[in-house]
């Protein structure tokens, strides 16, 4: 039976929200005194804290949900859309029925209803992990037995961690942000605004700080975060801190995939693998992902929406059950230059061709673009996973993978950093190329040091981790998010791409928001 670890206490207690307090007590029956009684309870708290990523309610499909926002959708549907909608890689087929229009365009303001769902999502999430904090204090746990408190206190460094990823995903979208911990006050509270260089200094000593808090990779269990976790958050911190803060930390994000790479993580074999029901083996290379579940954690969003809406509801050639599912949304394809990225031979350029052209007269079209058919619900003997249109699909979602590390040190090395030399990181980028390219590696695939350019690692990125919500921060690291440097199409509204406002850079703090907290603002909104 497949997993899911992460056990979640129904109808212990439900979080309320309302726009401007971002940081509550939960409005429950049931009191917090009363939940943090027990030592057991606290682990089904953490539950919480990790389903929060991937389900946006209480009950099944996300019934009775954790709060009201605009759209209601989940953590990772909204993130995978703000990372992916606006990109070359994603081509949305709904684009008013899902309120997707500006996104993809790159033409938001502060009304968006998916920026708005991300960021309360996101200060939900942060919430949460506050909340478990305040009462995860060696004095409120001090009644408890010595091995209970010690297992406690590994899930404090775990909630610090989820904090700590969610604060990152606030200021990678909307850089100057609210901060807010667990010993700011409770209820009625106002928050200081902190720019992305502060949350940057806080999500690097948060993370340095928690490392040795968190279990090796040999002892973790699968769905919580691992030292490793926090290693890759803080290596990813790093490689981007140019945007954040204006300042490098190449040889410190090459410092820190070392340290991931001596954990003893390995390539999964096949590439394919990593994105099927039965991805929870994979731990020889997936550092952490947010477990999915079509039992125990049934969303519409996370992956359900990834698998099902990459496959058509209208096409006389794909097939909903080659994918394990019941049936296609047909929400979206890939723009036209991605797959122009690929070599013939390369195995990961999975996509759907049959019937479809490559590049889009019309972006709302389902027959322009193809189809990607990376992402299944499958399990290894190629069975569906679970009944999709009952309780989704059954596949987990990589957050960090093995191979991001060595295309982010193979990054880090070509932009100046130090601490590994490129023929080192050769070895770790020819081990991707083997598995992409299969018989025709030695011939095709195979990279010499003279390969490894600056733009060489923008592409890699684009053909090894498409569709894993990376896109959007990629672009904007080599400035091409928004300027005339790369165009694709329909990029900015135009068939031909555009370039847009350099505001687009990161999203507004949404409206609601500002009228309720006097310290946010969205100056080039």
């Amino acid at each position: 039976m497949k997993k899911l670890i992460i056990v979640l206490l129904a109808g212990m207690f439900v979080f309320s929200s309302c726009l401007g307090d971002l940081d509550q007590m939960p409005n429950t029956e049931t009191t917090s005194n009363d939940v943090y009684a027990k030592a057991e309870n606290y682990k089904a708290v953490l539950g919480k804290l990790y389903v929060a990523f991937v389900i946006n309610g209480q009950e099944k499909g996300g019934g009775n949900s954790d709060l009201d926002s605009n759209n209601g959708y989940d953590y990772l549907r909204s993130y995978f859309n703000l990372q992916e909608s606006g990109t070359d890689e994603l081509a949305p087929t709904w684009l008013e029925g899902d309120k997707v229009t500006d996104i993809t365009y790159l033409t938001w303001d502060a009304n968006d209803p998916w920026v708005a769902d991300m960021y309360y999502r996101i200060y939900y999430n942060i919430a949460l992990c506050n909340e478990f904090l305040r009462n995860a204090t060696d004095d409120k746990i001090s009644g408890f037995t010595e091995s209970e408190q010690d297992e406690i206190r590994t899930y404090r460094a775990e909630a610090r961690f989820l904090r700590a990823l969610a604060y990152y995903h606030a200021m990678d979208f909307y850089r100057n942000i609210p901060f807010i911990t667990e010993n700011d006050p409770v209820g009625a509270f106002v928050p200081d605004c902190y720019t992305s260089a502060q949350i940057f200094e806080y999500i690097e000593n948060e993370l340095t700080d928690i490392e040795e808090s968190l279990p090796a990779r040999s002892s973790t269990v699968y769905g919580h975060a691992s030292q490793g976790a926090a290693l890759a958050l803080l290596a990813k911190l790093y490689l981007n801190a140019e945007v954040y803060t204006g300042k490098q930390y190449y040889t410190e994000c090459i410092g820190t995939c070392k340290k991931i790479i001596a954990q003893g993580y390995s390539l999964e074999s096949n590439y394919k693998k990593l994105f099927n029901a039965d991805n929870d083996k994979r731990t020889n290379e997936i550092i952490f992902a947010f477990p999915v579940d079509a039992t125990h954690a049934v969303s519409w969003g996370a992956t359900t929406h990834i698998i099902c809406g990459a496959v058509s509801n209208t096409s006389d050639y794909q097939k909903p059950a080659d994918y394990g599912i019941a049936s296609g949304w047909g929400m979206f394809r890939v723009r036209g230059e991605v797959p122009d990225m690929f070599d013939e031979e390369d195995g990961r350029a999975l996509f759907f061709t049959e019937g479809q052209t490559q590049y889009l007269d019309a972006i709302d079209n389902q027959s322009y673009g193809y189809f990607v058919e990376k992402w299944t619900n499958l399990n290894d003997n190629g069975e569906a996973a679970s009944n999709s249109d009952d309780g989704g699909v059954n596949t987990d979602f990589p957050v960090f993978r093995l191979a991001d590390v060595y295309l982010m040190a193979g990054e880090a090395i070509a932009r100046g950093g130090s601490g590994m030399s490129k023929s080192e990181v050769l070895i770790y980028l020819n081990e991707l190329r083997e598995r992409a390219f299969g018989d025709s590696y030695l011939t095709k695939g195979k990279l010499t040091e003279a390969n490894l350019t600056i733009d060489f690692f923008l592409d890699e990125r684009a053909r090894e981790l498409y569709w894993e919500g990376t896109r959007r921060t990629d672009l904007i690291r080599y400035d091409k998010f928004t300027t005339a440097t790369y165009l694709w199409q329909w990029k900015g509204g135009v068939k031909n791409g555009i370039a847009v406002d350099s505001k687009y850079n990161y999203y507004p703090i949404p409206a609601t928001e500002l009228t309720a907290n006097p310290n946010l603002s969205n100056p080039n909104y």
